[in-house]
């Protein structure tokens, strides 16, 4: 049998719109955004369907969001039982993946992520914190420069997303991103991009909020994992509720270990990488990692149907 790997996606994949279709045609789908709303106390799938972008856009409601539409497209493939093998999402596309793989229930994922949002949104005031993606530079290398910021100055830049070769993000004080991408450019990178985010994720400068998500998520219910999650920031398979709990919290602050994560899975012989959810970034990521990767982005039921028909292709 194939092995199947299910990818969530993270912040940068919402779109105004999302789930239209879900809605309209899938009588499944249609209940996990009722559910969504129910759980909020508001219209997450208003926001989600008309926006206004500027208002999908803010973490605490881009994260439930995501989160809503990915368990959205996943009720639709166990609708075909189609089951992973291992499951991994990127950011807060864990929390979906916790989901797929019945660690958590949907309803505390999308309870937990929209804290997540608004404690990421309150740890540094506004235009205080940044991020940078930053383009043909070697990881260790890219982390010396960081390093050195971080010693000659009192600014904060870290690494944040490792995502695929030549694709890193940084993190950190609004100034320390700034000296740390001039020093990137002088260290041979090809391009610095500045991200329009809200705060420096995934960096030491979020330790405050996950203190106040440690609070959240012990009133939560997280069990053990019925297939391997790989952890964002081990890049190694977790199926432990307590080891996951902690994930959670380290996550917030931590590095994505998403390069490794992909590495992980093609060294557990996955077979085809079947992104749950809106976009298609980590499909992207997964074929700049290992080209010759079967990967597909399932939104729709014509998606699932693809995955469907990939499956019996491979088993034949």
């Amino acid at each position: 049998m194939p092995k199947i790997a299910f990818l969530f996606p993270g912040q940068g994949s919402q779109a105004v719109g999302m789930g239209q279709e879900l809605i309209n045609e899938e009588q499944v789908s249609q209940a996990i955004f009722e559910r969504a709303d129910q759980k909020l106390g508001y219209s997450l799938s208003e926001i989600m369907l008309n926006g206004p972008e500027e208002t999908l856009k803010r973490t605490e409601n881009t994260q439930p969001a995501l989160v809503t539409m990915s368990t959205a497209v996943l009720e639709l493939l166990h609708k075909e039982n189609i089951k992973p093998d291992f499951v991994a999402g990127h950011s807060l596309g864990e929390y979906s993946a916790l989901v797929a793989a019945g660690a958590m229930s949907f309803e505390d994922a999308v309870f937990a992520v929209r804290n997540r949002g608004l404690f990421m949104e309150e740890a540094v005031p506004f235009g205080e914190g940044a991020m940078a993606a930053v383009l043909g530079l070697e990881s260790s290398v890219l982390g010396e420069v960081c390093s050195s910021v971080n010693v000659e100055t009192s600014e904060t830049a870290e690494l944040a997303n490792l995502n695929c070769p030549g694709q890193i993000v940084i993190s950190g004080s609004a100034k320390g991103v700034e000296l740390a991408s001039e020093k990137a450019k002088e260290a041979g990178a090809k391009r610095v991009i500045p991200l329009q985010v809200s705060g420096p994720f995934h960096s030491s400068l979020m330790k405050p909020a996950a203190e106040k998500l440690q609070t959240i998520l012990g009133q939560l219910v997280v069990t053990d994992a019925s297939v391997p999650v790989i952890a964002n920031v081990s890049a190694k398979g977790v199926q432990d509720a307590s080891q996951i709990r902690e994930n959670l919290i380290e996550q917030v602050y931590s590095p994505v270990l998403w390069e490794d994560t992909i590495r992980t899975l093609l060294a557990e012989g996955v077979d085809l990488f079947v992104e749950v959810g809106s976009g298609n970034v980590l499909s992207g990521l997964v074929r700049k990692v290992e080209r010759r990767a079967k990967v597909v982005a399932v939104s729709n039921r014509e998606g699932v149907l693809k995955v469907k028909e990939m499956l019996e292709g491979v088993t034949e």
